[in-house]
Formats: structure tokens, C-alpha cells, sequence
């Protein structure tokens, strides 16, 4: 049965900090619906109403696009290991670059990640569980490196590029603020 909540908890904080796979989706009023998967350690909660979490390069940047049209944002985490549970966090997000003075103030919560490119910053007002009994059981067995093992041979100089050329519109073509 599905509880709703106006904060994150603790045992629910515990919950997100053991889980090695986030969803994030965001929608523009038109356009296409974007869930992406999110891993590595790249979420912090930092409070009962406040996550943050650090966005990597990506062959498209459709979460920017479209928190720049719309600020809301669901966060979902599905146990796959240990307690069956789905997790939401609903919210309003803002998303800062590398020149806003808030990415640097959050920077330092994560590990140094190549091919960081910006930080998604959401207020909380709705925190939903349901009981995730038809979840499989999914064995984590290592982070995927590719990325940024990708990011390294690029270099600094050609990730901006790359972003540029490539993140700086969404499939939808709205702006991503790059």
C-alpha cells in the first residue's frame, strides 16, 4: 500500500544511501516525457526536504532542457536488493553549471568524477513509498567505468565541446542552458 510523506525520513535516507541506481524524470508541457538512469555516487540527501545529486555527461542532457521549461522532477529508487520498496521524491529543481556560484558550493559533496557538467539541486514537498513486491531481486555487481574512462582521454577542453555540440539542445530542441 502506498504511504505518502512530506519528508524524507531517516530509515528512507538510509533506504536512497544503500541503492546504486536512481531514475530521474522531468516533461516539459510539450515534447517527450525524459526518465534517465542515474548511478555511481552521484546523490546526497542533505536534508528532510532537500537532495542533490551530480549530473554526468551524457549523449543528451534532456533533464537541463527540460527543468528549464519546468522545474518539477520525480526521483525514483527501486530496492532490488534487501527490503522490497519503491521510493519517490517529488519536487521542484534547479539545475546550476560549472559558473554558477552553487555548483561550487556543492561540488565538494561528491568524489572528483570526469565528465561532471552540472549539479540538480530539488526541494522536496511530497515523499511517496510503495511496496515494490513485483521488483526482481538484481545482484549489484560493479560500477560501469566507460564513462568515465571516456571523459579522462577527452580532456577538459574537448568535454566543453563535446557539451556544446552536443548537450547544448534537447531531441525536442529546447536550450539546456550550456
Amino acid at each position: 500500500m502506498a504511504k505518502i510523506f512530506t519528508e524524507i525520513s531517516d530509515e528512507l535516507k538510509e533506504f536512497i544511501t544503500n541503492q546504486k541506481i536512481f531514475f530521474v524524470g522531468t516533461a516539459a508541457a510539450e515534447g517527450r516525457i525524459n526518465i534517465s538512469p542515474k548511478g555511481m555516487d552521484t546523490l546526497r540527501v542533505l536534508g528532510p526536504n532537500k537532495v542533490v545529486w551530480l549530473n554526468l555527461t551524457g549523449s543528451g542532457n534532456e533533464t537541463a532542457a527540460h527543468l528549464l521549461k519546468n522545474s518539477r522532477m520525480t526521483i525514483m529508487f527501486c530496492g532490488f536488493e534487501g527490503k522490497p520498496m519503491i521510493l519517490r521524491l517529488y519536487g521542484q529543481a534547479n539545475i546550476y553549471h560549472e559558473r554558477d556560484k552553487t555548483y561550487h558550493e556543492y561540488i565538494d559533496l561528491f568524489p572528483k568524477i570526469a565528465g561532471a557538467r552540472q549539479i540538480i539541486e530539488i526541494q522536496i514537498h511530497t515523499v511517496q513509498t510503495s511496496c515494490g513486491y513485483a521488483v526482481p531481486f538484481m545482484e549489484f555487481k560493479e560500477e560501469r567505468r566507460v564513462l568515465e574512462s571516456w571523459a579522462e582521454k577527452q580532456g577538459e577542453d574537448r568535454l566543453k565541446e563535446y557539451h556544446k555540440e552536443r548537450n547544448s539542445f534537447s531531441i525536442d530542441n529546447f536550450e539546456t542552458g550550456i
